[in-house]
């Protein structure tokens, strides 16, 4: 049994569980995280890694989502300039499918609902003239160019996770919690090895939500839709800066966005899951579907050989009776529950997308904050910067050119990606270091032990996986031996 009584106890270590941690251990409440696996290692390290307001939701009326979420778009910008920059994205008008003027229309509204201020706004352009046409069949010809935003939504999580511990929070991985019950007004938890004790509990398990609360002994008459999105990369398909916005005659849309200098991805899909949640990959007909999808608007052809990696989430959405899984609401709920006495608050969170994640945090400390006497203050995490991120958000290029002065033994791109991970914070492991040997074993493309120390350390890191996959994407280019390298230099998995 810890002997501490927390505040309040996260269950879950995604992107809302992080987010609800850093926003209430800021204002003060003793936090703890427990999360079953690593941070990130479900859904929030699976999305197609936009920062984006959902243009296809404005179909659906979704009109207040949308707002929320453009509203988000520059402020996640400002406080995490590194993690995230903003991308311009090309959707072709194709003869057949949403006429020309409700595109535009759809733009329109996408540029002035949201307090857009430094992303510039959309504009037309002719496929047979612009650059992003090069890549694509002959026949495209007008087309819209609109902002929205990237993200490395994995770290994003670990960013909001390391920030709440430097605010006091304990954050715990591998560590599932078997069962909770109310106790003299609090809340015990139990996981395999240890106990703890809680005054308020956030169920935040995101697609295991009606999992944990039946685990507490709750009920809820609430029903979730379970949406398995699956992406592909394949060897990059085009040479410049812009992402795509595709449509398909099925009604739905893709993306196709430059990834990690040398890759596309391209995504999603959106199906109904019903299996584990533990095991989640994309399908062989999803595989199929997004390559179809992408060779009708691409020149060169791809296949499921030219897939050089699948990732796949599952979206926890509230069943809002929605005939197809595309158009599910992207919203977010509460359901919060007290004992007999109005003490012991169980809040779970239902829904949600990337983008709005601080705005749901913001809600969610702030339906606790009456409940919970730690809790005090108002939203702060509107311009707090995240761990890296204290520069101006449009001068990225001014950290990477510092980086490449001070340590000219780095390649560009490994500057880049440092740049990108770490922002400010890269300086803490990069130290003084005049050469690569300098920072100790090297796996190969830039990762060393330096980086991989300072992963473990102070980024929860325990296996190969957690580093490559989702601190790092560079299980995209380290063959078998460099990996069984760095497997063996973190004491092999568990």
């Amino acid at each position: 049994m810890s002997g501490t009584l927390y505040d309040i106890a996260v269950i879950g270590g995604g992107v809302n569980g992080c987010g609800i941690a850093r926003d209430a251990a800021g204002r003060g409440a003793r936090v703890l995280v427990l999360e079953k696996g690593d941070l990130a290692s479900g859904t929030s390290s699976a999305s197609t890694k936009l920062i984006h307001g959902g243009l296809r939701y404005l179909e659906h009326y979704e009109f207040a989502l949308v707002r929320e979420a453009l509203t988000e778009r520059e402020r996640l910008w400002q406080i995490a300039p590194h993690i995230i920059h903003p991308m311009r994205f090309v959707l072709p008008h194709v003869k057949g499918l949403r006429p020309r003027w409700l595109l535009r229309l759809g733009l329109f509204l996408y540029d002035h609902i949201g307090g857009r201020r430094a992303l510039p706004p959309t504009q037309s352009i002719d496929l047979r003239k612009h650059p992003a046409g090069r890549p694509l069949k002959a026949g495209f010809g007008p087309a819209f160019v609109y902002s929205d935003g990237w993200v490395d939504d994995a770290r994003l999580v670990v960013l909001n996770a390391r920030d709440a511990a430097d605010k006091g929070a304990t954050i715990l991985t591998r560590t599932g919690v078997e069962g909770l019950e109310r106790v003299d007004g609090a809340w015990t938890i139990h996981t395999r090895t240890c106990e703890f004790r809680a005054k308020a509990v956030v169920n935040a398990a995101g697609p295991a939500v009606l999992d944990l609360i039946g685990r507490a002994g709750e009920a809820t008459q609430r029903r979730m839709r379970l949406v398995r999105g699956s992406h592909i990369v394949v060897p990059r398909l085009f040479d410049h800066p812009y992402a795509y916005f595709f449509q398909i005659p099925d009604g739905r849309i893709f993306f196709a966005i430059p990834y990690q200098q040398d890759f596309t991805l391209i995504g999603t899909t959106d199906r109904d899951h019903e299996g584990s949640l533990d095991e989640v990959h994309a399908s062989e007909e999803e595989i199929a579907y997004l390559c179809e999808a992408a060779n009708a608007y691409f020149d060169k052809a791809i296949s499921p050989a030219d897939v050089v990696w699948t990732y796949s989430g599952v979206r926890p959405l509230v069943d809002d009776g929605s005939g197809k899984p595309e158009a599910a609401t992207r919203g977010y709920s509460f359901d919060l529950d007290l004992d007999p006495q109005g003490c012991a608050p169980f809040l779970s969170v239902f829904g949600g997308k990337i983008t709005t994640y601080r705005h749901l945090a913001k809600d969610a400390v702030e339906k606790l904050q009456p409940l919970v006497p730690a809790l005090a203050g108002s939203d702060w995490t509107a311009e707090a910067p995240l761990p890296g991120g204290d520069f101006p958000m449009k001068e990225l290029d001014g950290l990477k050119a510092g980086l490449a002065r001070d340590y000219r033994f780095l390649d560009e791109g490994t500057v880049d990606r440092i740049a990108r991970a770490y922002g400010t914070k890269a300086r803490e492991w990069l130290g003084p270091a005049s050469s690569l040997e300098a920072l100790g074993a090297n796996f190969g493309h830039g990762l060393t032990a330096a980086e991989v120390d300072y992963l473990v350390a102070r980024e929860w890191a325990r296996t190969a996986e957690d580093v490559l996959w989702r601190r790092t994407k560079l299980g995209l280019r380290l063959d078998a031996t460099q990996v069984e390298r760095l497997k063996n230099y973190m004491g092999g998995e568990e």
